[in-house]
């Protein structure tokens, strides 16, 4: 057994979020995976992306949302969503909480990153699946 180093929490960068996010790098060593707790700030949101080997989020505290182009999913606290491989979606907070979920994918095979960042969400996106959870 071996106490793992804690990496330092990062700014999402701006071409992929929009407002304040904040990551939280979870060290897995040999295990295949990525995973990071994702801070968001009240009404922070994240650009359309898909992943190649999918991805599962569970929420930690807060309040927040994840969408595709059919569905929204309301995020609290022990709620755990999963986007399977390819499908488009994005998640943010809410505009009045943060909100704090785990994010798990899977490393591909190709060693790549994982992940294909598209266009930002647009304000009238964010708000009409925000209506949708409230």
């Amino acid at each position: 057994m071996e106490q793992l180093p804690t990496p330092k929490t990062t700014k999402g960068p701006n071409d992929r979020f929009l407002g304040d996010v904040y990551v939280d790098g979870i060290t897995v060593p040999d295990a295949g995976v990525v995973a990071a707790f994702v801070h968001f700030t009240p009404g922070a949101r994240n650009a359309w992306h898909t992943h190649t080997t999918g991805q599962t989020l569970h929420c930690t505290e807060g309040y927040g949302l994840v969408v595709t182009d059919d569905e929204v999913i309301a995020l609290r606290p022990g709620v755990t969503a999963w986007t399977p491989p390819g499908q488009r979606h994005w998640h943010a907070a809410v505009p009045d909480q943060f909100m704090t979920h785990l994010a798990i994918s899977s490393i591909p095979a190709d060693l790549s990153e994982g992940a294909v960042w598209g266009e930002m969400v647009t304000d009238e996106e964010y708000e009409i699946a925000v209506r949708q959870i409230s």
